[in-house]
């Protein structure tokens, strides 16, 4: 007999009954479970966030040092520590074009992302799902900025979960701009390229601004995998490579079928080209001035830089073996230097590359003439077109002769400088006094070297002394100033020193000297009557100087062996001035003369002077006349003698002065200590000198006709 079975109805209200009872149940178990998820996963979120070191974004700390020139062209780049390449650059420096291509290739959500397309992550895995491979990437622009702050070699989902990790936090940092900075910078190229423009030289010899499609599109390509796309070392790679960016870049319309066709047929570069070198030597003082620095900007024109060092180059090569150039381009106006090249080939060791000859102090042999002839102008002895007497001379023992060993006669002094006739130029000193004219130069900021244990002498207006390059171009851009010497600026990123008034003559001095340095004959096969310039060979033919300057620019020349060895036919006229009138050419403008200042006498001869001025021969006269006077001679103190002036028991106050007495020669007598003039020249034959300190000390005196005498004494 079968058991009663409860009326189906029955069943039905019990069947409710029950699942009301578990409904609230599973309400309340799912409303815990997202509870539980709503606390563990912030805090989870929280833990592993701040269990990730901070990022470190000061990757301009790891980049090459640059020197850049006036324009931010780049001069010259070095290598970080550990040996890359990794020149800084920002979004405003790359052509446009290559972000368009960037973004069609790599991430075309990146203006509108967070750090993560989640879009692109679901469709690879989509495509890795069912082909099981991978077919396109999912990371941002954003995520390839992490994975290069964070390099890691392991690629597994923990790996790819910490780079959306810190694609979000660096999308919650840092601007769009900045994310793509980080990536122009930190970009892989292959060897030890790292960044876009660091890539672009080295590959294309141009900056990322100019960058062609073809160009842009191959770096847009190189670092997804930047060993083996080189385009140095695996051309048919590289080749693939850039036909898929510009493919796809085709068909989302950010280029034409023509623009596509014209850079699928461009080639791929075979060799890496060598990064820019212009003005080594420059490059270098900077960064022994300021090593801190990652980027030195000069006030070097790039262009010009480039040109001159061809320039320099070539010139060094005509004239011999060993031989070396220097060459300084200086700005009139404000003393910035437009070029500076050193040497003439900076990687030859028998041309002393390596030697700034800018910096070296050489002999200037008649280089210095147009002073001393700006000087007598200056003090009323003379004028252009004052005759002075270009005949055999003798002033005591010294006895100047002319460079061809002849003689003109009467001449002008216009003439006189024009053909650096030797003569008169001393004649002109023996006026002046070499004292005052030296004086005359360290006013001017010059540094004067001259020879040990001798005084100077009338020898120094044909090169006796020793002088650098840089101090004689900044001598005659005061000449084409007015007289107003001018500081050197190179470095544009320091400080700037306070001018200080530094003059070499007065305006209308100056002006008369560059009228005649204009209408001196020029080298062969050059133009007359444009530059103002005068050219110099040293004693020996160890040097050739050549300096011109119009209203804007003066360059100086200088050819010769670094090692002061002779060059016999180093001549300053025949070796050095063709480069001086080259560089000229190069400077791509037109010639602008000097201005003539308003109270300058301009006479067509003597005629029109006043009597005294017409000729010097007065002036010679005296100057014969005390050839007949006893020798100069020093009285006290002796040569040799030890002489108490309590120097080490005072300590720091004054010491006593020590009397300087001397007996023959021509007054007025100039007494000089150690080179350098004590007071203004004296009739009387007695003066004095007050120490600075212990030591030795060079005393020395000239009288009015040149003639000198110099002792040696220690002082205590």
């Amino acid at each position: 007999m079968q058991p009663d079975r409860p009326h189906p109805a029955l069943r039905a209200t019990f069947s409710r009954a029950a699942g009301e009872g578990k409904a609230p149940r599973a309400i309340a178990t799912f409303a815990f479970l997202l509870f539980t998820l709503a606390l563990v996963i912030p805090w989870s979120w929280e833990r592993y966030l701040a269990s990730l070191p901070p990022l470190n974004l000061d990757v301009t700390q790891g980049a090459s040092t640059i020197v850049i020139d006036r324009n931010a062209k780049l001069l010259r780049a070095f290598t970080t520590e550990d040996g890359r390449w990794r020149l800084p650059l920002t979004r405003a420096d790359v052509d446009p074009k290559f972000f368009q291509l960037l973004m069609a290739y790599e991430d075309g959500r990146f203006a509108t992302h967070h750090g993560v397309d989640y879009r692109a992550l679901a469709r690879a895995a989509g495509q890795m799902a069912t082909s099981g491979h991978v077919v396109s990437g999912g990371s941002t622009l954003t995520m390839q900025v992490a994975r290069l702050l964070e390099p890691r070699e392991d690629r597994s989902l923990s790996a790819k979960f910490r780079q959306a990790v810190r694609a979000w936090q660096l999308e919650r940092q840092l601007s769009k701009t900045q994310i793509l900075n980080l990536y122009l910078a930190l970009a892989p190229y292959g060897g030890n390229l790292e960044g876009l423009r660091a890539a672009s030289i080295a590959y294309f010899g141009k900056e990322p601004k100019r960058l062609s499609i073809a160009e842009a599109a191959l770096l847009v390509a190189l670092p997804q995998s930047p060993e083996t796309r080189r385009p140095d070392r695996f051309a048919p790679t590289a080749r693939a490579a850039r036909a898929r960016v510009l493919a796809r870049a085709l068909a989302r319309g950010v280029i034409t079928p023509a623009e596509a066709e014209q850079a699928l047929a461009d080639p791929v570069p075979g060799a890496r080209r060598p990064f820019p070198a212009l003005a080594p030597l420059a490059a270098e003082a900077a960064l022994r001035a300021d090593p801190a620095r990652r980027v030195h900007r000069l006030s070097l024109d790039a262009h010009l830089q480039a040109q001159l060092e061809t320039l320099a180059k070539d010139g060094a090569e005509r004239a011999g073996p060993k031989l070396s150039a220097a060459i300084l381009a200086i700005d009139n106006l404000t003393g910035e230097i437009r070029a500076h090249v050193g040497s003439s080939d900076y990687f030859s060791t028998a041309r002393g590359g390596a030697v700034d000859m800018t910096e070296a102090v050489r002999s200037p042999g008649s280089a210095l003439k147009p002073f001393i002839y700006a000087l007598a102008f200056e003090r009323g002895i003379a004028h252009p077109e004052t005759q002075l007497d270009d005949r055999p001379a003798r002033y005591g023992v010294y006895a100047p002769e002319n460079f061809d060993l002849s003689f003109q006669g009467t001449v002008s002094a216009r003439r006189a400088l024009q053909y650096s006739l030797n003569v008169p130029a001393i004649e002109l000193l023996s006026n002046v006094g070499p004292s005052h004219f030296l004086a005359r130069l360290h006013e001017a900021g010059a540094t004067i070297d001259l020879p040990k244990d001798a005084p100077p002498g009338l020898a120094i207006g044909l090169g006796g002394l020793g002088i650098k390059l840089a101090d004689m171009a900044r001598l005659y851009a005061g000449l084409a100033r007015g007289g107003s010497v001018p500081d050197l600026v190179e470095r544009l990123d320091a400080p700037l020193k306070p001018a200080a008034e530094q003059m070499i003559a007065e305006p209308v001095a100056a002006w008369y000297v560059a009228d005649i340095l204009r209408g001196a004959p020029p080298p062969a096969n050059a133009a007359a009557g444009r530059i103002a310039f005068k050219t110099g060979t040293s004693y020996g033919y160890r040097d050739a100087w050549a300096i011109g300057f119009d209203r804007r620019t003066t360059i100086a020349v200088w050819l010769g062996r670094p090692d002061n060895g002779a060059s016999p036919g180093l001549i300053g006229r025949v070796s050095a001035a063709p480069i001086l009138f080259d560089a000229f050419a190069r400077l791509g403008r037109e010639i602008e003369i000097v201005k003539q200042p308003p109270n300058a006498l301009v006479v067509r001869g003597p005629e029109g002077l006043p009597p005294p001025l017409r000729s010097l021969r007065a002036g010679q006269a005296r100057t014969l006349e005390a050839n007949a006077l006893p020798p100069l001679k020093i009285a006290y103190p002796p040569d040799g003698a030890r002489i108490d002036l309590g120097l080490t028991q005072r300590g720091s106050g004054e010491a006593t002065p020590l009397a300087l007495k001397a007996q023959g020669g021509a007054p007025p007598l100039t007494w000089l200590v150690n080179g350098k003039p004590v007071g203004e020249a004296q009739i009387r034959r007695q003066s004095s000198w007050t120490p600075d300190g212990a030591g030795f000390a060079r005393v020395s005196v000239m009288d009015a006709s040149g003639m000198t005498d110099s002792v040696s004494v220690r002082l205590e």
